[in-house]
């Protein structure tokens, strides 16, 4: 295991690095056992498709609205309303990703779905967060696998509350751009169909309503996945702000707009239980989660990350998996 490097004013200098496997696993098994009953939660959601086509349908309404606004004014309903909006898309595509749209018989349906869910935000998401989201569960924290991990580069820059503040801001620059440096995947055929649909949409509304709409749509996706309150969640989930403990939950009114992704926990021990479900999963076994550490305010968790000198991107448990290699 690699030792911790702290530097003279108490920063850290490395990731936690562990060698224990992650706690969701054993802790999924104890509780399934104890309270089977849990399994009946599996499944698809009713309700989800139906709200996320709310959620286009009322961004494609903005766009007609917006385009004949100041330009000020669209910026302004970008960052309050509409950003909010994609950012909760992108949370509905996480939960997509887990087939709880139409249930695991019809997974082609729920990639389809999900590219029809990112048409708001304007630039292709889904295909690729899927890929990447898989090895995200299955090797939480493992070292060149895991592409929520900030890179070494990162930990070693955005070190002081100056730097992390841009480094907040630039956030969804870097979870674009990071799994082409950490773990390097080929182009899918379902990406390239993302794309062509994002971009065929885009340059529709762009046909129709001009640039405004798309400043509207793109400006709101990058400004509220970084430097927002909601965007809290990107750190509250697995930034260890208690030695030891690699995953909070929050349980707070934000999960009301955010297809509940603040049960972080309980969504790692259960993936494939929708998000609107997870409430129930920690009512029921409610010891188990009762007693973890957890976060009480997203912006109390971005105000403690920048101005914390012992918070960070270095702030992440790491481990290393040793793959066997298909011949």
């Amino acid at each position: 295991m690699k030792s911790i490097k702290m530097d003279k004013t108490g920063e850290r200098g490395d990731f936690e690095w562990v060698c224990n496997d992650q706690p969701h696993t054993s802790r999924r098994k104890e509780i399934l056992a104890k309270y089977p009953e849990i399994k009946s939660l599996m499944g698809p959601d009713p309700q989800l498709k139906w709200v996320v086509t709310g959620m286009v349908l009322t961004q494609l309404l903005a766009c007609y609205m917006v385009h004949d606004l100041p330009w000020k004014w669209v910026l302004f309903w970008s960052y309050g309303f509409g950003g909010c909006i994609n950012h909760s898309l992108t949370l509905a595509i996480h939960d997509i990703s887990h087939n709880v749209a139409f249930g695991n018989k019809l997974a082609r349906l729920n990639r389809w779905f999900a590219i029809w869910a990112n048409l708001p935000i304007g630039l292709p998401y889904s295909a690729s967060f899927k890929k990447y989201h898989i090895d995200h569960h299955r090797y939480l924290g493992g070292d060149g696998l895991d592409v929520d991990i900030p890179t070494d580069v990162e930990g070693w820059f955005f070190c002081t509350p100056l730097r992390k503040v841009l480094w907040l801001f630039l956030q969804p620059l870097f979870y674009a751009l990071r799994p082409l440096v950490v773990n390097p995947k080929p182009v899918s055929r379902l990406e390239m169909m993302n794309a062509a649909v994002q971009f065929a949409v885009n340059f529709l509304i762009f046909y129709l309503w001009g640039l405004k709409p798309i400043v509207y749509l793109i400006a709101g996706s990058i400004l509220c996945m970084g430097l927002h309150p909601i965007s809290g969640h990107f750190i509250a989930e697995h930034y260890m702000f208690l030695k030891g403990h690699e995953t909070y939950s929050y349980y707070g009114p934000l999960n009301w707009i955010t297809f509940n992704v603040g049960y972080h926990m309980e969504h790692h021990d259960f993936p494939s239980i929708p998000g609107s479900k997870l409430p129930q999963v920690k009512k029921m076994a409610a010891e188990y989660y009762d007693s973890l550490p957890q976060h009480t305010s997203w912006t109390r968790v971005l105000w403690d990350f920048v101005f914390d000198d012992s918070i960070g991107p270095y702030t992440r448990i790491k481990r290393e998996y040793k793959l066997v290699k298909q011949e």
